[in-house]
């Protein structure tokens, strides 16, 4: 059987070579990153999706892009059916987008703000999965049921979104998490309830 790249393994060898690229390049870096003044008074748009192409470090761009290719062929699967084989690549921008404007927003006056990495829109991706699989097996390490994980996730997300004391944008997971919800509901409205049927008919896979 003929090896496919499909748009999820696409997506993660792009956000893999520009994300080392910045690394080696901190002129190309500043140029990608989040900094909101750049958009508010330079127009500078493209910045609220290329920060989503760009990592801290390594391990932020692993723990982002192992979590991308997990969940992410999933979902690009079911909405192939709907938009062919570049809507997966559409609903991923569009997260990227959707879920860093609140930060944008709340800092766009703020020059020592800045954002990076794909957070927001594999948040996306796996609260999408979510809807569909709620008993799936995530593990990290152990293996905790996705419906339980993305409680905690958004518990945890809030709780550390308000404290404000480390350098994670917790909004744009917030954010991001809500806007997979949304598109997928709207784009499919029944998953609900295939959502509802599997939460009370528990399956663990």
């Amino acid at each position: 059987m003929p090896f496919q790249l499909s748009a999820t393994i696409v997506l993660i060898i792009v956000t893999a070579a520009v994300s080392w690229f910045a690394w080696k390049n901190p002129r190309l870096m500043e140029r990608l990153i989040l900094w909101p003044p750049a958009i508010a008074r330079r127009k500078e748009y493209w910045r609220l999706v290329t920060y989503g192409f760009v990592h801290a470090d390594p391990m932020h761009l692993l723990f982002n892009m192992i979590t991308l290719f997990f969940f992410g062929r999933f979902i690009e699967g079911i909405f192939a059916n709907y938009f062919g084989p570049v809507g997966f690549v559409l609903f991923y921008l569009s997260a990227l987008v959707v879920s860093i404007l609140p930060s944008y927003m709340r800092h766009r006056d703020d020059p020592n703000y800045r954002s990076l990495g794909a957070s927001g829109a594999v948040a996306a991706v796996l609260f999408a999965f979510i809807l569909v699989q709620p008993w799936a097996l995530i593990f990290i390490p152990i293996p905790v049921p996705a419906i339980l994980y993305a409680v905690g996730y958004v518990g945890y997300s809030i709780w550390m979104d308000r404290q404000g004391r480390d350098n994670v944008n917790h909004s744009a997971h917030l954010w991001g998490g809500a806007y997979g919800l949304l598109f997928f509901i709207l784009l499919e409205p029944r998953v609900l309830q295939v959502f509802l049927r599997a939460l009370v008919n528990p399956s663990f896979g």
